[in-house]
C-alpha cells in the first residue's frame, strides 16, 4: 500500500514523549529535504485545533504539521474523541461532529468503520508525502483492548511501518516497563519493532550504560538513543497530563500573577501558552479555592463541559470568590470559549448536549445568555479589537450561541462586520470565543501593560514574537533529537522494512551513549 517510507512511534504509556517525538522527526525529514506528513488514526484529547477548511482534529497533528511545515488535514488524524462527560464522548470524524458515544459502543459498533475510515486517510497520505511520522496512543500492551484497537499495531501493520517504542525515564522503571511491553506483543507485532529510545533522560548518562547493554542482551533489540530532557520547549502540549507539571501557588518572583482556573474538563490550555513566554508573568494553574488568593489576571480557559465545569465553580466556592475579586477592581477576569460562556447570565442546553441539566446560571459578569445548539462552529476567523484597532486572528470551536440582554460592548470587529466576544468599560473583562487570541503579539502586549498599568509598573514594549519562538522551537527540539538518535541508521531501517530487509546491528553511533 505504501508508497511513502512510514515511521511509527508508540509508548509504554501515555505521555511518554510519543507526541513530541513524532514532531521532532516531522522537522528532521522537513530539513532532510522530504515532504513530509504526521499521522495518529485516533486521538483522544480535548485540546483540538482547525484545519484550513475549519475542521477540526487532535492540536498535536496540527502542531506536528506545523513542523512539517504543510498544512494539516483530517487525513492526518480523521478520528478525534474527546470526552464531556464520564464513559461519554464527543466523536470526531474527519473534523466534524459524528456521535455522542459511551465507550463500550464505540468499541462494539464503530471499530469496522473506523479502520475503513484510517485506511484510507493512510492512502491518502501515501499518494502525497514522501515520509509519514506516525504516532500511537497509550500503550500497545493493553491486552484487554487490543482486539479492537485502532492506533497501535493495527494501523503499523495497515501502514507497514517499523515501530520504534519510546520509554519515559523520568517516571522510574523504564526497563522494565519497554522489556514488559516488549514481551506482551505478539511475535509479529515484535519484529516491527526496530528498536527503542529512552526519553526525558536527567543525570549521568555513564551510570545508565550497564542497563542499556543489559536491555539489548536481554530483548535483542537496540537502543536508537537516550534523550536528554529539554527544559523550556515552548512546544504546545496536548495532553492534560502535562498540567500536573504546572504549579498553582505564585511564588512572588515576577511581577504578574496569572491565575487560570483548572476546572475538571479544561480544554485548549494552550491558549495560555504565550504568557509562559513571557518575562514578567506567573502562570499557574488553580484548582481548589485556598490556591487563587489575589492574582492580577484570573483566566476562565476552555471547557468541554461548560455546564459542568461551572458546578465544578460553584461547588468548589471559585464561583463567589472569581465574582468577589472581579467587583474588588484589582484583577482582570478573562474567559475563552467555554470560559466566557461562564461569564454571562445563564447556559441553557435544551438539547442535553453537554448535560442533563436543562440550564445553568452564570457568573452574571456579562449581561449575556447562552444556548447550546447542536451545531458546531468551527472556523478561522479574523478581525480588529473595538478599542485600539489591533489586528487578531483566531479559531473558534464551540457549541453554543450566546446573545446579549443590553447592549453589546463587543470585543473585536469581524473583517465582516459582526461583532464578537465582549470587554468592559475599564477592560477588566474580558470574553471571547477566540482560542489563540493571546498568540497574537501585539494584543498581547496592551493586555499585558493595561494589568501593568493597574499595578502603577512601566510598560514592557518589543515582546516576544511567539510564531518565531515557536519555529525556533521547532529546530531547538529537532537538532536536540538528531543528536541524541541515530537518525540515518533510522532512515535506512524505514528504506529497508519496506523491502523486507531489517537489520538490528546497531553501534549506538550519534545517540549520546558510545
Amino acid at each position: 500500500m505504501t508508497k511513502s517510507l512510514p515511521l511509527m512511534f508508540q509508548g509504554t504509556h501515555s505521555d511518554s514523549g510519543k507526541s513530541t517525538l513524532v514532531t521532532a522527526f516531522c522537522r528532521i525529514f522537513v530539513q532532510d529535504g522530504y515532504k513530509t506528513a504526521p499521522f495518529k488514526s485516533q486521538n483522544m484529547a480535548l485540546n483540538s485545533y482547525i484545519t484550513y477548511d475549519g475542521k477540526e482534529i487532535g492540536r498535536a497533528q496540527g502542531v506536528q504539521a506545523e513542523a512539517a511545515n504543510v498544512q494539516a488535514t483530517t487525513d492526518m488524524n480523521p478520528i478525534l474523541i474527546k470526552p464531556n462527560r464520564d464513559n461519554e464522548s464527543h466523536v470526531i470524524v474527519h473534523g466534524k461532529f459524528y456521535a455522542n458515544m459511551q465507550a463500550s459502543k464505540y468499541r462494539s459498533d464503530f471499530f469496522y468503520e473506523g479502520l475503513a475510515l484510517i485506511e484510507k486517510s493512510l492512502n491518502v497520505l501515501s499518494g502525497s508525502y514522501e515520509r509519514i511520522v506516525i504516532e500511537g496512543a497509550g500503550s500497545p500492551a493493553e491486552v484487554n483492548l487490543n482486539d479492537r484497537e485502532l492506533v497501535n499495531m493495527r494501523v503499523a501493520k495497515l501502514a507497514n511501518a517499523p515501530v520504534i517504542l519510546v520509554g519515559d525515564i523520568e517516571k522510574g522503571g523504564v526497563f522494565a516497563s519497554l522489556v514488559g511491553t516488549l514481551q506482551l506483543l505478539s511475535e509479529e507485532e515484535r519484529s516491527r519493532v526496530i528498536g527503542v529510545i529512552i526519553n526525558k533522560f536527567r543525570g549521568d548518562v555513564e551510570l545508565l550504560k550497564p542497563g542499556l547493554t543489559w536491555f539489548e542482551e536481554y530483548t535483542n533489540k537496540p537502543v536508537l538513543g537516550v534523550i536528554p530532557y529539554l527544559d523550556h520547549l515552548n512546544i504546545e502540549a496536548e495532553d492534560s497530563v502535562v498540567l500536573q507539571q504546572y504549579k498553582s501557588d505564585y511564588d512572588g518572583e515576577k511581577e504578574i500573577d496569572i491565575a487560570v482556573i483548572q476546572y475538571p474538563r479544561i480544554s485548549n490550555f494552550t491558549d495560555i501558552d504565550p504568557f509562559f513566554a513571557e518575562p514578567d508573568c506567573d502562570v499557574r494553574f488553580v484548582r481548589q479555592l485556598k490556591q487563587l488568593k489575589n492574582p492580577d489576571v484570573i483566566i476562565l480557559p476552555g471547557s468541554k463541559n461548560t455546564i459542568e465545569d461551572l458546578f465544578f465553580l460553584k461547588k468548589s466556592g471559585l464561583y463567589e470568590q472569581i465574582s468577589s475579586l472581579y467587583k474588588s477592581g484589582e484583577v482582570t477576569v478573562v474567559g475563552i470559549c467555554g470560559g466566557y460562556q461562564m461569564l454571562g447570565e445563564n447556559i441553557q442546553d435544551p438539547y442535553q448536549i453537554e448535560s442533563e441539566y436543562g440550564q445553568i446560571q452564570g457568573l452574571q459578569l456579562i449581561p449575556m445568555q447562552t444556548v447550546m445548539n447542536k451545531e458546531k462552529v468551527t472556523t478561522w476567523s479574523e478581525g480588529e479589537t473595538t478599542g485600539d484597532k489591533l489586528s487578531v486572528k483566531g479559531y473558534e470551536i464551540h457549541m453554543g450561541k450566546s446573545t446579549f440582554s443590553t447592549e453589546e460592548r463587543p470585543f473585536i470587529t469581524l473583517k465582516d462586520g459582526r461583532n464578537e466576544g465582549f470587554i468592559s468599560g475599564n477592560n477588566g473583562l474580558l470574553g471571547t470565543y477566540f482560542h489563540g487570541i493571546f498568540h497574537n503579539d501585539a494584543l498581547r502586549e496592551h493586555f499585558l501593560n493595561e494589568v501593568r498599568k493597574r499595578k502603577h509598573l512601566p510598560p514592557i514594549t518589543g515582546r516576544v514574537n511567539f510564531n518565531e519562538m515557536r519555529e525556533q522551537a521547532f529546530d531547538r527540539l529537532a537538532d536536540h533529537v538528531r543528536s541524541h538518535v541515530d537518525v540515518q541508521w533510522i532512515t535506512e531501517q524505514m528504506e529497508q522494512f519496506q523491502k523486507g530487509e531489517t537489520s538490528y546491528e546497531h553501534t549506538h553511533r550519534n545517540t549520546g551513549i558510545e
